[in-house]
């Protein structure tokens, strides 16, 4: 089965997202990480589900969170997430990571 290979910089950004979660309410960080595992799951289970952000990228976007999971499939099946993105930042910040 595919598997999610995280950029750096997509690990980063989903690491203090969980940080600053956990700062307030842990509760609400395994949240997030459940839905993040959620999506992560299901574009490893069907990396076309998701629809296309770009012409190379899908983009999962989370219910309850705002944020969206960025990522493309890769050739040997695995999926490489370039961003965990919160709503708030600029579209496509994350587009030189890939």
């Amino acid at each position: 089965m595919a598997k999610p290979v995280f950029h750096p910089a997509a690990m980063a950004e989903y690491r203090a997202s969980l940080r600053w979660y956990a700062q307030r309410d842990r509760r609400a960080a395994l949240r997030l990480e459940a839905a993040v595992e959620r999506v992560l799951s299901a574009a490893c289970k069907d990396p076309i589900r998701f629809p296309f952000c770009d012409g190379n990228h899908r983009e999962a976007i989370l219910t309850r969170f705002p944020f969206s999971v960025i990522y493309r499939a890769l050739p040997n099946g695995d999926i490489l997430v370039v961003a965990v993105a919160h709503a708030s930042r600029e579209p496509g910040y994350w587009m030189e990571r890939a």
